[in-house]
């Protein structure tokens, strides 16, 4: 193990994750929901300067998290 990550894997489920980010991640709903709240606001604030245009960004994020996974807040990958 390296000092400085938080042992084990997070309680929340890389595929929750993967389907809020594609259905609300306009809002960044799925980063919150992993505790990623600093990329949940700026998601939801590049989608409100945007008019909607960045939800995109929430749209492919959401895909990435279910191919590749991804952290919750503490850094521990996110489950199966």
């Amino acid at each position: 193990m390296q000092p400085g990550y938080p042992q084990g894997v997070s309680d929340k489920s890389k595929v929750v994750a993967g389907v809020l980010q594609i259905l609300l991640g306009a809002f960044g709903v799925g980063r919150f929901y992993m505790g990623d709240t600093k990329t949940g606001v700026i998601q939801l604030i590049v989608t409100l300067v945007t008019c909607g245009f960045g939800g995109i960004w929430g749209f492919v994020d959401g895909i990435l998290i279910l191919v590749k996974g991804g952290v919750d807040g503490q850094g521990r990958p996110l489950r199966d």
